[in-house]
């Protein structure tokens, strides 16, 4: 399977609510996970946030993928309830038809709201 491949289908397996099948797809081994918010050593602990803001969103759109050997990069329209459109980019590197390793980038100004009141934990 491509590492686009595996994004894909990691993508459509959170966004569809699909968190079984999401955890299959992570490394259950050194996976690592870099966000503008939290940073996570683990799959579950990662799982466990994702839970967490799949909670509050309303709709994800899929705009763009890329793939470079075992890198692959979605490019995506997240909506959630309290912050309506945010662009967000996710590089993950597969390592054995899985993703080892995660890097997302999106302007986090809009959801700071929800960590300052404690709404996101």
């Amino acid at each position: 399977m491509s590492a686009a491949s595996v994004a894909e289908e990691f993508f459509d397996a959170w966004t569809g609510g699909n968190f079984d099948r999401a955890r299959d797809l992570l490394a259950d081994d050194g996976f690592r996970f870099e966000g503008p918010i939290d940073t996570f050593d683990d799959r579950d602990s990662y799982l466990a946030s994702l839970r967490g803001l799949a909670a509050i969103v309303t709709g994800a759109e899929r705009l763009k993928v890329f793939e470079d050997g075992d890198d692959a990069c979605v490019i995506y329209e997240l909506r959630t309830q309290p912050v309506p459109s945010s662009r967000i980019a996710e590089w993950y590197r597969v390592r054995d038809g899985r993703i080892a390793w995660m890097l997302v980038l999106f302007d986090a100004r809009p959801f700071a709201a929800l960590f300052e009141h404690g709404a996101a934990q």
